[in-house]
């Protein structure tokens, strides 16, 4: 189940949701631009290893560029390749947008970024010894997927259905398309994780979205209200 679009139309301009689109691409062609060998350590510099934000480990003197605790942030802004970049920047943008109109432009810089910190940590914890760097932005966007499932339940989505060959698209509530993608996260997380998905990352930014936007919204946005119609 692929979103593709929803029907919930802002009253701001997504500014810092577009922002932070174009910063993620900027930094993926940068990474293409290093090669192989450079780009592998630019994600070892800058993305989040649990063993060294821990203190169990430590990297190379040449490759230990900045305080393991700031590559928290960092690793938001990096990607494994174009599928793993597209995939979570069609996720922002089509929740992105109402989110940020929901808070404003910089509760939402804020909302993002501590769900995306609480999104790693539920990583690294799992797992702190693990000297595999976790990079993209998907924890702070399932914060995002958190806090629209509370805030538009009953919005539309545009979602495509694979069948085989062939490709179906229906409007679904979005409650339906969120709670199916936090219980595939659960599920793969049970089942052992794999694939290089940091599935508790998922989890815990999701989980963070849900708790953390009844304070970071505007005081007139009501919890479990009605798509808006314009």
């Amino acid at each position: 189940m692929i979103p593709l679009h929803d029907d919930n139309p802002t009253r701001i301009f997504p500014l810092i949701t577009l922002g932070f689109i174009v910063v993620c691409v900027l930094v993926f062609l940068w990474e293409l631009s290093l090669g192989d060998k450079a780009a592998q350590y630019a994600v070892y510099s800058y993305g989040a290893v649990p063993a060294i934000l821990f203190g169990y480990k430590a990297l190379p003197h040449v490759l230990s560029i900045i305080p393991a605790w700031l590559t928290i942030i960092t690793s938001m802004f990096l990607h494994g390749g174009w599928m793993h970049l597209i995939g979570n920047m069609l996720y922002l943008w089509i929740f992105g947008n109402n989110i940020e109109d929901a808070m404003g432009h910089f509760r939402f810089i804020i909302f993002y970024l501590v769900c995306g910190v609480i999104a790693a940590l539920a990583h690294a914890l799992a797992d702190t010894h693990s000297i595999v760097p976790m990079i993209g932005a998907s924890g702070a966007i399932s914060g995002v997927l958190g806090a629209y499932l509370l805030l538009y339940p009953h919005a539309r989505v545009l979602v495509a259905i694979p069948l085989g060959f062939f490709i179906h698209t229906m409007r679904m509530p979005a409650a339906y398309v969120l709670i199916f993608w936090f219980a595939l996260q659960l599920i793969s997380n049970l089942a052992g994780g794999g694939g290089g998905v940091a599935w508790m990352a998922h989890i815990g930014g999701f989980v963070a979205g849900m708790l953390l936007i009844p304070f970071f919204k505007h005081s007139n946005v009501r919890l479990w209200q009605a798509r808006r119609r314009y």
